[in-house]
């Protein structure tokens, strides 16, 4: 049966991907990549052949359509990001709205991420969360942090090793310097961190430390 599949990759350890992702992503007639160089590695290291196809944010207004009329006419196909789950501050989004729309069957598989991970390693509270992916850089990005000063959750963003600095001195001067949080680094890979404290102290190490990979932030809600 045609079919559209989203099928999430390890985001560092390559050991981490199950069974049933390796056989989706041999068993589909093409594979959407964010990044078809970083997904061949992958595929390489499993002994895939399935075809690639190029699928990011910058193309896939152009090719979903193309791709869903592929599906349509009997494909398999399987959508992946370079890291993690599809749709989450990655590609997918588009596709699954339009396939939706058209009436192809979408399978999302079970999956890494980097959320959850941090946030159960954060040691804040993990009952009740938001995730704001990652910061507006310019436009925005100052209405955002003020919309999070009432927040009771505990909040998740993703960031760069560039920005990090900067955002944790914002969070400081809209949560409180004394705001409990978390920065968890390289996750699943070698180097891994996961360092906790205030936000204060948390800025003050990466201004002295300059911080490398991908990046998670997890924040304690305000105290009722």
């Amino acid at each position: 049966m045609s079919k559209l599949f989203l099928v999430p990759t390890p985001i560092g350890n390559l050991g981490d991907i199950t069974y049933r992702a390796v056989e989706v992503l041999q068993s589909v007639d093409l594979i959407l990549a964010e990044d078809t160089r970083q997904t061949g590695k992958l595929l390489h290291h499993y002994n895939i052949s399935t075809p690639l196809q190029s699928h990011h944010m910058y193309n896939e207004h152009k090719t979903v359509e193309a791709v869903c009329e592929r599906i349509l006419s009997g494909d398999k196909v399987a959508l992946v990001t370079d890291a993690g789950t599809p749709g989450i501050s990655d590609p997918g989004f588009l596709i699954v709205r339009t396939s939706i729309q058209k009436g192809i069957p979408v399978e999302t598989l079970p999956g890494p991420t980097a959320l959850i991970p941090a946030l159960v390693n954060s040691g804040l509270p993990s009952e009740r969360f938001c995730f704001e992916g990652f910061l507006p850089q310019k436009k925005g990005r100052n209405r955002r942090f003020t919309s999070l000063e009432a927040e009771t959750r505990t909040i998740i963003f993703y960031e760069s090793p560039f920005r990090l600095v900067k955002t944790l001195e914002e969070l400081s001067q809209h949560l409180g310097t004394d705001r409990e949080a978390s920065v968890s680094r390289e996750l699943s890979k070698v180097f891994e961190e996961n360092r906790r404290g205030t936000l204060a102290e948390l800025a003050d190490h990466y201004k002295k430390t300059t911080p490398r990979g991908e990046i998670v932030i997890v924040v304690a809600g305000k105290k009722d």
